[in-house]
């Protein structure tokens, strides 16, 4: 009985510090790599350079992590809809895809504190009349599936109007520059780099819908490696460089970002 006891304690010991494994912040820094998620479709966060490299304001701040952690960067590229799917199912460490924080999205992962700011918006043609959220009656309105911009567009869509939903940014982009849709639900950052590319649609914000802040998602529970990845957001933003990136894609100065 003694005996018996004696193994189950051991038993119970074993599972303890199984259960006390390496956080995963000792993983990547052990593999020697990063894993991150990143949306190359969504321009000017991630995009295919002319050496169709991965680019764009996630993507550097992707390699300023990746350098001091002290480890290769690889970018992994996704979409809105499985930015979550991805880090739940381990394909990548890190999400890092002007992912805004939401309290439904903190359900499946853990938030960093945020690393920049967006406006999610209505855009379209300066021709097409839209004012208000009445005037989206009518009218084929496109969003990528999977994105904050969608839950946004069904709550204030109103009878009549016609969500088309596209799997990625960049098809959204291409359906409305080919006219296919009349309107786009984004990130203004995202969509405004349609402007240069479209200079006789005269593409414009219509309605701002909501201010957001995006963070870098861990799995939950990876407490060690949440806490140095806040730990770089603060460091980064103080030293001035999450400010050089922004200013670099986004074009103005990195706002005032709140803490978690």
């Amino acid at each position: 009985m003694k005996a018996l006891s004696l193994l189950l304690a051991a038993g119970l010991l074993a599972v303890g510090l199984s259960g006390a494994r390496a956080d995963a912040l000792d993983d990547i820094i052990k593999r020697g790599k990063v894993l991150v998620a990143i949306d190359i479709s969504a321009p000017p966060f991630g995009i295919q350079n002319t050496k169709m490299e991965p680019d764009g304001a996630d993507v550097d701040a992707a390699k300023l992590l990746a350098k001091d952690l002290g480890v290769e960067l690889e970018v992994v590229p996704v979409t809105s809809a499985n930015r979550i799917p991805y880090l739940q199912t381990k394909r990548v460490d890190l999400t890092m895809s002007s992912f805004s924080i939401t309290p439904e999205r903190a359900k499946a992962v853990a938030f960093s504190t945020p690393y920049g700011a967006i406006n999610a918006v209505i855009f379209a043609p300066k021709s097409v009349n839209i004012k208000t959220a009445a005037d989206l009656a009518g009218k084929k309105i496109g969003v990528a599936r999977g994105t904050t911009n969608e839950t946004d567009l069904v709550a204030i869509a109103p009878p009549g109007a016609q969500i088309i939903r596209f799997d990625d940014e960049a098809s959204t982009m291409a359906a409305l520059g080919a006219g296919q849709i009349d309107a786009y639900s984004s990130s203004e950052i995202i969509a405004s780099s349609m402007i240069p590319r479209y200079p006789d649609k005269h593409f414009e914000s219509k309605l701002t819908l909501r201010r957001g802040y995006y963070g870098i998602a861990v799995r939950r529970n990876e407490t060690e490696l949440l806490q140095w990845v806040n730990t770089w957001v603060w460091f980064r933003k103080n030293s001035g460089d999450l400010d050089k990136i922004y200013r670099k894609w986004i074009g103005v100065p990195l706002p005032e970002l709140p803490t978690l």
